[in-house]
């Protein structure tokens, strides 16, 4: 199933239904795509408008960037489905030999893998969004500010959500470097955008008086 090929009714009817995917890490996606394309509306509603003259450059770097990040997003939207999917195929291998047991357990092993560094690259992926929300909302059109501040939740929303994905997947895996690593880098992502979030969504409430 194409997941971007979906209605918007379909997406969530299927969301809502008792099949495991997609999930929380397509959806942190989803919110990440939603939140680049509203950072893209806001550069484009200031471009070219002369009474933001001064502002045209940054958001002319605003708007590549953000149709970058819709394309990126969308992509992770379908690779976190994809990545579960092969989880649960990995379960289902079969295990009645010794032999058999090893090649599942390896195969589990790396789907988990797979299922942890898709949500990583979500995280990734919505603190240049944040970056992004931040220059629309200091340097867009006055009038879009609203959307600009939605990015920005939605850019947060993102982290937290890829976050736990993260999270939960590193809980299975054995190898313990890769677990060290990407818990480190979950953290330290965490960390720096905690103190940009708070620093953005300042501005934006000041605008929004």
């Amino acid at each position: 199933m194409k997941l971007d090929q979906l209605s918007i009714r379909d997406f969530v009817k299927e969301l809502g239904s008792g099949n495991p995917t997609p999930g929380g890490g397509s959806v942190a996606a989803l919110c990440g795509a939603l939140g680049a394309a509203l950072s893209a509306m806001v550069s484009r509603l200031t471009v070219d408008r002369e009474k933001f003259k001064e502002t045209w450059p940054s958001m002319e770097e605003v708007k590549k960037t953000a149709d970058e990040l819709v394309a990126r997003f969308l992509d992770l939207v379908q690779e976190d489905t994809d990545a579960y999917e092969k989880v649960m195929a990995a379960f289902l291998l079969p295990k009645e030999t010794e032999e058999e047991k090893a090649l599942r357990q390896i195969a589990i092993e790396e789907a988990m893998k797979r299922a942890a560094t898709v949500p990583l690259e979500t995280l990734r992926a919505s603190e240049r969004l944040v970056g992004i929300a931040r220059e629309a909302v200091q340097g867009g059109n006055p009038n879009a500010i609203t959307d600009a501040g939605a990015a920005v939740q939605l850019a947060n929303a993102t982290a937290v959500v890829a976050s736990y994905n993260v999270r939960i997947n590193l809980s299975r895996i054995k190898d313990e470097a890769f677990v060290a690593e990407c818990e480190k880098e979950v953290d330290e992502t965490l960390k720096r955008l905690e103190t940009l979030f708070a620093d953005v969504d300042g501005n934006a409430n000041i605008y929004l008086k």
